[in-house]
């Protein structure tokens, strides 16, 4: 009897989520705020509480993050990483500096302590991968030349939480600055240990675990995730960074292949994290923190896009793309709730799950919205990169001259990106 509750239960779980990542494809926007509210209405004072299958969920839950991060590792190769870390740290730096101090101050103003304000700094720092992909492919501007800096800046984050994740485990834990200083070494020992290893073996590694078959290649990869995520959670260091490093040794085409077998799995799982954190969230605790999440949702959004905008400058893109690159930066998600969720599981604060599952349905549902709106707005206000009248000749000159990969179709180049391409052609033309 219990099977038979357990089975009607997760399969309704999994039909309800396919047919929410149904709609919202239609509707083309992120399916992560559904399978929050879907949490949220099967979860503590939902509409039809779980009880057969929460055990199996919260198991579902913890894969879906080591996946998550798994996925996340095999976009970059360990050459892309270093090559990152010399060239685009000060945009990390300016980053973690604008978005993660509003979390800590907002946690401080609330009284949580200053456990909680680094994790609600986390929270406010990290954007959304997943989103963020999905959105610049939808709008088409995988080539535009903003997207590198926004690239640079997602992986400089995940980098990051390599460090930031073992700090906030030991500080959950309650541990001595002595044994939290011992878990940050450890942490930041096997980061660079497998960094090196990657950068000097990964091909060894990678014809290791490469297959023709795609079974084998599925069990090998996932299996020998699962067991460094086992061990790094062993020795103090979260399962999740394991993964992402296990997904940075891999390259080349075990790294493609990996991608494809696993990107269903990663989808699925990722899911049933969402529904899990949502089910231990009550609604009825995200009345009374809307409002400070409303207000954090609108200063972190104005921050990540002075962030994008920063980032953007300093590699030399156009005023257009500066601010498409803010703009597609201030979705939050599946980061943000994975650091949230260790705190709830902590229970250091009770009304931080709330708060982070309000913040994260409100940036998540406003991220694609400023990823295409906030350049014409900013244009239209500004009045910067509008169209100029020319003669017929000099509009045909600068038109051979323009590449276009500053700006969307349909719309005239900056005028400070044709001096620019126009200033290096007659250099050339000197030369």
């Amino acid at each position: 009897m219990h099977s038979a509750l357990f089975l009607i239960e997760f399969g309704a779980i999994i039909l309800g989520l396919g047919l929410l990542g149904r709609f919202a494809g239609r509707l083309r926007f992120s399916p992560i705020p559904l399978y929050l509210l879907a949490g949220l209405a099967f979860g503590e004072g939902g509409l039809l509480p779980l009880g057969a299958s929460e055990e199996f969920v919260a198991i579902g839950a913890e894969i879906g993050v080591i996946l998550l991060l798994l996925m996340l590792g095999l976009e970059y190769t360990a050459s892309d990483l270093v090559s990152n870390l010399k060239t685009q740290y000060p945009a990390g730096l300016v980053d973690f500096t604008l978005n993660a101090v509003p979390g800590a101050v907002a946690a401080l103003l609330l009284g949580w302590g200053p456990v909680a304000a680094v994790v609600l700094a986390g929270v406010t720092w990290i954007s959304s991968s997943g989103v963020i992909a999905k959105v610049m492919g939808d709008l088409g501007r995988i080539g535009n030349r903003e997207t590198p800096v926004i690239l640079s800046i997602l992986v400089l984050e995940d980098l990051a939480m390599a460090v930031y994740l073992p700090i906030v485990t030991a500080l959950l834990a309650g541990v001595s600055l002595a044994a939290g200083s011992i878990t940050l070494a450890i942490a930041l020992g096997v980061a660079g240990a497998v960094l090196f290893v990657a950068v000097r073996y990964g091909r060894v590694i990678s014809r290791f675990v490469s297959s023709d078959d795609p079974e084998k290649l599925l069990l090998v990869v996932l299996g020998l995730t699962l067991l460094v995520a086992g061990i790094a959670q062993q020795l103090q260091v979260s399962a999740a960074v394991g993964a992402f490093l296990v997904g940075i040794a891999l390259s080349g085409e075990v790294a493609e292949g990996t991608h494809t077998l696993l990107s269903p799995l990663r989808d699925l799982f990722a899911a049933v994290f969402f529904v899990f954190f949502g089910l231990h969230t009550d609604p009825a605790s995200i009345p009374p923190v809307i409002l400070p999440a409303l207000a954090l949702a609108v200063v972190t959004a104005c921050t990540k896009i002075a962030t994008g905008y920063w980032a953007a400058k300093r590699a030399g893109v156009g005023v257009k793309g500066r601010w498409r690159a803010g703009g597609t930066l201030v979705a939050r998600g599946e980061f943000s709730i994975v650091i949230a969720g260790l705190a709830v599981t902590a229970g250091i604060e009770p009304a931080l799950g709330p708060l982070a599952t309000a913040y994260v349905l409100i940036l998540v549902v406003i991220g694609p919205l400023t990823a295409r709106y906030t350049e014409p707005l900013a244009t239209r206000l500004t009045g910067r990169g509008r169209p100029v009248r020319t003669a017929p000749a000099a509009r045909q000159a600068r038109e051979q001259v323009t590449d276009g990969s500053d700006r969307e179709p349909g719309t005239e180049p900056d005028a400070a990106t044709d001096h620019e391409v126009l200033s290096d052609r007659n250099a050339a033309d000197r030369a």
